[in-house]
């Protein structure tokens, strides 16, 4: 519960409740994980080699790869700590000019990130335009459109139910045009069905593992040709495919990663998609040409949710270390760090407004975080297990800035928890809306139609729902 506004708790004059040992655990967690972010450690893996020899450590351990092995440098330097010989050798490493903790990209990648910065900024410059309009609406205005968007949510029910595969539904994603629904499966499978009847429409044997990550071009469904690339997917066989809605064979196979793929997502421009992996980093891809453009760590455990901003300009991790990370894809640095959550992260999203991100943890709680203030705005007690997935409601109609009506987008987001249910939320005072209950099971996914008139989930049961007005 957050706390009253207005009242200073240290004043009321009772005295404070003895520091328990679970109190000083916690807080021993989150002073690491600080030093953790504070401390310099190299991307070079024969320089982190010899950095662990100069620890009198192993220079490597049996099926130990590159990433293993610098998260293993820096537990040995969290533990050891800057004394005697540690103290000099930090010492020198940090004062050495010559230092590099950075690979240097390719000319593809700069070449990427000019294309990136032109297109975010245009884009950020009609969405300030179109916000500073939407700011002048008579609150009556937007009041009555707000509960014209909200209204219907409480009365949800559900439409049907559908057998996706013969493992539990990991995915389900709406086309931009709203009439598809793209399934994920852990049985390898990805498959598309007519939104709202469910009738099956293509099948792709995608890859050799469980399917985490399904992604729709921005254009896809509108003006992209079927015969193009239109979806995206990710597996645990460590590959991302990409596919066409006339082929059951995919148009490429990307191959790199050194593990499981988590979330994927496109970039706006349709051009660039990321993927998140469990082999501690983050990638992202040239799509016609099939090629790596960047590799990115800064998580200390695997990597497993990923999410674009509107603008493009932006893109958040969030990882099974409990760490959140906002990256500015202009330059490669990192903007923000979503540090608060207790356990890992299991979903990311931006909002429509693009100056708020949502983070979906294992500690049954969604945090709102503001990049404007870089801190968190307000947690949520989502759900009673964790808390898979998040979307916010991206209006179909409103793809373009522009005009001054009150814009739909981002009135509301849907959550998916692990204890059954799928839960609407209000996104101005974060109030819950309505509660939608699945198959007794986890619920794995969620997705809101671009009309808004439904919603879909991915259940534990092998089976996805539709979820609307009767």
């Amino acid at each position: 519960m957050a706390d009253a506004p207005g009242i200073a708790f240290e004043d009321l004059g009772a005295a404070r409740a003895p520091r328990t040992d679970g109190d000083a655990a916690a807080h021993a967690v989150f002073a690491q994980r600080a030093a953790a972010r504070r401390t310099a450690v190299p991307t070079d893996d024969l320089v982190v080699q010899q950095r662990l020899r100069e620890y009198d450590e192993p220079i490597m351990l049996f099926g130990e790869r590159a990433p293993d092995r610098r998260a293993r440098l820096l537990e040995v330097i969290l533990e050891q700590g800057a004394t005697g010989k540690k103290a000099a050798i930090e010492e020198e490493a940090s004062d050495a000019s010559d230092e590099e903790f950075f690979t240097e990209g390719p000319a593809a990648l700069l070449a990427a990130r000019q294309r990136i910065a032109a297109y975010s900024l245009a884009q950020a410059k009609a969405r300030v335009a179109a916000q500073a309009a939407e700011a002048r609406v008579p609150l009556a205005d937007v009041a009555a459109v707000r509960r014209a968007v909200l209204a219907p949510l409480r009365t949800y029910a559900s439409l049907g139910s559908q057998v996706g595969g013969t493992r539990p539904i990991s995915m389900v994603r709406f086309s931009p045009d709203g009439s598809l629904l793209a399934t994920g499966s852990w049985s390898g499978q990805a498959a598309l069905w007519d939104v709202p009847s469910a009738a099956p429409r293509q099948t792709y044997a995608a890859h050799e593992d469980r399917v985490s990550g399904v992604a729709w071009h921005p254009q896809a469904t509108l003006s992209q040709p079927r015969a193009a690339l239109n979806l995206a997917t990710g597996g645990g066989d460590h590959t991302v495919c990409l596919w066409s809605l006339e082929s059951e064979r995919p148009l490429r196979r990307l191959h790199g990663h050194e593990a499981r793929i988590g979330r994927i997502a496109f970039h706006p421009l349709g051009a660039y998609v990321a993927s998140a992996s469990f082999d501690g980093t983050w990638r992202l891809w040239d799509v016609e040409h099939g090629t790596e453009l960047l590799l990115q760590e800064g998580h200390s455990k695997e990597v497993y949710a990923i999410d674009f901003q509107r603008d493009g300009a932006l893109v958040a991790s969030g990882g099974l270390d409990a760490i959140g990370r906002v990256w500015d894809c202009r330059t490669g640095r990192s903007a923000m760090v979503l540090d608060g959550h207790a356990r890992e992260i299991l979903s990311v999203a931006f909002a429509p407004n693009a100056y708020q991100v949502a983070t979906a943890s294992g500690d049954d709680t969604v945090r709102i975080w503001d990049l404007r203030q870089l801190r968190s705005l307000y947690t949520i007690p989502a759900h009673r297990s964790s808390v898979a997935d998040v979307r916010f409601f991206f209006d179909g109609a409103e793809r373009a800035w522009g005009g001054d009506a009150v814009r739909r987008s981002g009135m509301y987001l849907a959550t998916a928890g692990y204890d059954g249910l799928i839960k609407l939320w209000s996104a101005d005072d974060w109030q819950l809306l309505a509660t939608l209950a699945g198959d007794a099971g986890k619920v794995m996914s969620v997705d809101i139609s671009p009309d808004g008139r439904h919603l879909a989930s991915g259940e534990w049961a092998r089976t996805f729902k539709f979820w609307g007005q009767l």
